[in-house]
Protein backbone atom coordinates (compact mmCIF):
# COMPACT_ATOMS: atom_id res chain seq x y z
CA UNK A 1 0.00 0.00 0.00
CA UNK A 2 1.17 3.22 -0.72
CA UNK A 3 1.61 5.88 1.64
CA UNK A 4 0.15 9.23 0.85
CA UNK A 5 3.08 10.93 1.88
CA UNK A 6 5.95 9.36 -0.18
CA UNK A 7 5.97 11.50 -2.79
CA UNK A 8 6.06 14.60 -1.10
CA UNK A 9 8.86 12.79 1.40
CA UNK A 10 10.62 12.25 -1.50
CA UNK A 11 10.54 15.66 -3.12
CA UNK A 12 11.78 17.23 0.01
CA UNK A 13 14.52 15.35 0.73
CA UNK A 14 15.64 14.66 -2.93
CA UNK A 15 19.52 15.23 -2.71
CA UNK A 16 19.44 17.05 -6.69
CA UNK A 17 17.02 19.47 -5.60
CA UNK A 18 18.53 22.92 -7.37
CA UNK A 19 19.37 24.57 -4.04
CA UNK A 20 22.89 24.58 -3.97
CA UNK A 21 23.80 21.31 -1.97
CA UNK A 22 26.38 20.48 -4.45
CA UNK A 23 28.65 23.12 -3.94
CA UNK A 24 29.01 22.56 0.03
CA UNK A 25 31.13 20.23 1.71
CA UNK A 26 30.33 21.50 5.16
CA UNK A 27 33.93 21.42 6.21
CA UNK A 28 35.11 17.57 5.00
CA UNK A 29 37.27 19.36 1.99
CA UNK A 30 39.59 21.07 4.60
CA UNK A 31 39.64 17.23 6.56
CA UNK A 32 40.61 15.89 3.34
CA UNK A 33 43.77 18.82 2.80
CA UNK A 34 44.99 18.25 6.22
CA UNK A 35 44.90 14.39 5.62
CA UNK A 36 42.49 13.96 8.51
CA UNK A 37 40.19 11.92 6.30
CA UNK A 38 42.25 10.17 3.22
CA UNK A 39 40.51 6.86 2.94
CA UNK A 40 37.32 4.79 3.52
CA UNK A 41 37.79 4.22 6.90
CA UNK A 42 38.29 7.62 8.08
CA UNK A 43 35.40 9.28 5.68
CA UNK A 44 32.65 6.88 7.26
CA UNK A 45 34.12 8.13 10.76
CA UNK A 46 33.49 11.50 9.42
CA UNK A 47 29.92 11.40 8.22
CA UNK A 48 28.94 9.23 11.17
CA UNK A 49 30.70 11.45 13.82
CA UNK A 50 29.19 14.21 11.61
CA UNK A 51 25.13 12.75 11.87
CA UNK A 52 26.05 11.45 15.34
CA UNK A 53 27.72 14.50 17.24
CA UNK A 54 27.11 17.35 15.07
CA UNK A 55 23.58 17.28 13.08
CA UNK A 56 21.77 14.92 15.79
CA UNK A 57 22.69 17.82 18.81
CA UNK A 58 22.19 20.81 16.01
CA UNK A 59 20.12 20.61 12.72
CA UNK A 60 18.37 17.85 13.01
CA UNK A 61 16.98 18.75 16.19
CA UNK A 62 16.02 21.83 14.70
CA UNK A 63 14.14 20.05 12.07
CA UNK A 64 11.83 18.36 15.07
CA UNK A 65 11.34 21.71 16.55
CA UNK A 66 10.60 23.27 13.73
CA UNK A 67 8.23 20.78 12.72
CA UNK A 68 6.15 21.22 16.55
CA UNK A 69 6.62 24.49 15.73
CA UNK A 70 4.74 24.43 12.00
CA UNK A 71 2.57 22.03 13.53
CA UNK A 72 1.19 24.25 15.77
CA UNK A 73 1.55 27.41 13.58
CA UNK A 74 4.07 28.94 16.01
CA UNK A 75 5.26 31.63 14.18
CA UNK A 76 7.03 32.97 17.48
CA UNK A 77 8.46 29.78 18.25
CA UNK A 78 10.37 29.49 14.53
CA UNK A 79 11.62 33.21 14.66
CA UNK A 80 13.10 31.86 18.10
CA UNK A 81 14.52 28.55 16.50
CA UNK A 82 15.53 31.08 13.58
CA UNK A 83 17.73 33.17 16.06
CA UNK A 84 18.98 30.19 17.91
CA UNK A 85 20.36 28.31 14.90
CA UNK A 86 21.51 31.91 13.46
CA UNK A 87 23.67 31.75 16.95
CA UNK A 88 24.82 28.34 16.92
CA UNK A 89 26.35 28.68 13.26
CA UNK A 90 29.76 30.32 14.03
CA UNK A 91 31.48 29.62 10.56
CA UNK A 92 30.62 32.18 8.30
CA UNK A 93 30.47 29.83 5.57
CA UNK A 94 28.42 27.84 7.21
CA UNK A 95 25.31 29.85 8.24
CA UNK A 96 25.59 31.26 4.73
CA UNK A 97 24.97 27.81 3.32
CA UNK A 98 22.29 27.33 5.72
CA UNK A 99 20.23 30.37 4.74
CA UNK A 100 20.91 29.77 1.12
CA UNK A 101 19.79 26.19 1.01
CA UNK A 102 16.80 27.41 3.02
CA UNK A 103 15.72 30.13 0.87
CA UNK A 104 16.08 28.15 -1.96
CA UNK A 105 13.64 25.32 -0.76
CA UNK A 106 11.27 27.82 0.01
CA UNK A 107 11.23 29.27 -3.19
CA UNK A 108 10.29 25.55 -4.25
CA UNK A 109 8.15 24.63 -1.85
CA UNK A 110 6.04 28.18 -1.57
CA UNK A 111 4.49 27.62 -5.00
CA UNK A 112 2.85 24.44 -4.42
CA UNK A 113 2.39 24.84 -0.29
CA UNK A 114 1.04 27.90 1.62
CA UNK A 115 0.14 28.82 4.55
CA UNK A 116 0.07 31.67 6.97
CA UNK A 117 2.94 30.45 9.19
CA UNK A 118 5.39 29.79 5.50
CA UNK A 119 3.38 33.61 4.73
CA UNK A 120 4.07 35.20 8.25
CA UNK A 121 7.80 33.40 8.35
CA UNK A 122 8.86 34.51 4.42
CA UNK A 123 7.94 38.31 5.65
CA UNK A 124 10.00 38.06 8.33
CA UNK A 125 12.56 36.66 6.07
CA UNK A 126 11.93 39.34 3.73
CA UNK A 127 12.31 42.02 6.19
CA UNK A 128 15.52 40.84 7.66
CA UNK A 129 14.12 40.07 11.28
CA UNK A 130 14.54 36.57 10.31
CA UNK A 131 17.51 33.84 8.61
CA UNK A 132 15.14 31.12 7.21
CA UNK A 133 17.62 28.30 7.85
CA UNK A 134 17.29 25.15 5.66
CA UNK A 135 17.10 22.94 8.70
CA UNK A 136 13.50 24.85 10.15
CA UNK A 137 12.32 25.37 6.41
CA UNK A 138 12.75 21.46 6.17
CA UNK A 139 10.88 20.92 9.36
CA UNK A 140 8.28 23.58 8.45
CA UNK A 141 7.42 22.17 4.80
CA UNK A 142 7.50 17.96 6.30
CA UNK A 143 4.94 19.31 8.77
CA UNK A 144 2.57 21.48 5.94
CA UNK A 145 2.89 18.63 4.06
CA UNK A 146 1.50 15.74 6.53
CA UNK A 147 5.03 13.64 6.36
CA UNK A 148 5.34 12.10 9.65
CA UNK A 149 8.20 13.15 11.83
CA UNK A 150 10.26 9.62 11.99
CA UNK A 151 10.42 9.76 8.24
CA UNK A 152 11.15 13.04 7.63
CA UNK A 153 13.75 13.31 10.17
CA UNK A 154 15.08 9.54 8.81
CA UNK A 155 14.89 11.61 5.48
CA UNK A 156 16.96 14.85 6.60
CA UNK A 157 19.72 12.51 8.06
CA UNK A 158 19.83 10.35 4.73
CA UNK A 159 20.42 13.52 2.55
CA UNK A 160 22.96 14.57 4.54
CA UNK A 161 25.19 11.40 5.06
CA UNK A 162 24.58 10.85 0.56
CA UNK A 163 25.69 14.34 0.33
CA UNK A 164 28.84 13.69 2.66
CA UNK A 165 30.02 10.75 0.94
CA UNK A 166 29.54 12.21 -2.46
CA UNK A 167 31.65 15.00 -1.45
CA UNK A 168 34.37 12.13 0.22
CA UNK A 169 34.03 9.98 -2.99
CA UNK A 170 34.93 13.19 -4.98
CA UNK A 171 37.81 15.13 -2.86
CA UNK A 172 39.43 11.74 -0.85
CA UNK A 173 39.02 9.94 -3.88
CA UNK A 174 37.00 6.72 -3.43
CA UNK A 175 35.81 4.43 -5.77
CA UNK A 176 31.59 4.65 -5.94
CA UNK A 177 31.54 1.37 -4.40
CA UNK A 178 32.94 1.85 -1.21
CA UNK A 179 30.87 5.43 -0.98
CA UNK A 180 27.70 2.96 -1.03
CA UNK A 181 29.61 0.55 1.24
CA UNK A 182 29.95 3.82 3.77
CA UNK A 183 25.58 4.15 3.05
CA UNK A 184 25.01 0.52 4.21
CA UNK A 185 27.41 0.81 7.03
CA UNK A 186 25.47 4.00 8.38
CA UNK A 187 21.95 2.78 7.76
CA UNK A 188 21.37 1.45 11.08
CA UNK A 189 22.93 4.70 12.57
CA UNK A 190 20.65 7.03 10.68
CA UNK A 191 17.53 4.57 11.95
CA UNK A 192 18.82 5.26 15.78
CA UNK A 193 19.65 8.73 15.80
CA UNK A 194 16.01 9.25 14.63
CA UNK A 195 14.47 7.87 17.33
CA UNK A 196 17.74 9.75 19.39
CA UNK A 197 17.05 13.14 18.02
CA UNK A 198 13.04 13.03 18.35
CA UNK A 199 13.70 12.28 22.64
CA UNK A 200 16.54 14.72 22.97
CA UNK A 201 16.96 17.20 25.91
CA UNK A 202 16.07 20.22 25.14
CA UNK A 203 19.00 21.48 27.00
CA UNK A 204 21.27 19.41 24.66
CA UNK A 205 20.18 21.18 21.74
CA UNK A 206 23.20 23.37 19.96
CA UNK A 207 25.59 21.36 21.22
CA UNK A 208 28.95 22.70 19.94
CA UNK A 209 31.45 21.24 18.01
CA UNK A 210 34.80 22.98 18.42
CA UNK A 211 36.92 21.50 15.82
CA UNK A 212 34.37 20.78 13.36
CA UNK A 213 33.71 24.44 13.80
CA UNK A 214 37.22 25.60 13.46
CA UNK A 215 37.73 23.59 10.53
CA UNK A 216 35.24 25.15 8.54
CA UNK A 217 36.50 28.38 9.58
CA UNK A 218 40.01 27.81 8.02
CA UNK A 219 38.26 26.71 4.86
CA UNK A 220 37.77 29.93 4.07
CA UNK A 221 41.39 30.41 3.44
CA UNK A 222 42.39 27.06 1.75
CA UNK A 223 44.78 27.42 -1.55
CA UNK A 224 42.66 25.93 -3.01
CA UNK A 225 39.02 24.67 -2.99
CA UNK A 226 36.39 22.99 -5.15
CA UNK A 227 33.50 23.90 -2.62
CA UNK A 228 31.94 26.72 -1.18
CA UNK A 229 32.07 25.48 2.13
Amino acid sequence: MQHPFLGSLLHLSDPTLPIGGYSHSNGLETYVQQGLVHDRTSAKAFVEQMLTGNLHYNDGAFVCLAYNAATGNDLKAMLLLDEEVGALKLPKEIRQASQKLGLRLMKIFSRKYSSPLVEEYAAAIATKTAEGHYCLTYGMYAALMDIPLTEALYAFYYNAAIGMITNAVKLVPLGQLEGQDILFDLQPVIAELVNKTIHLDRELVGVCNIGFDIRCMQHEKLYSRLYMS
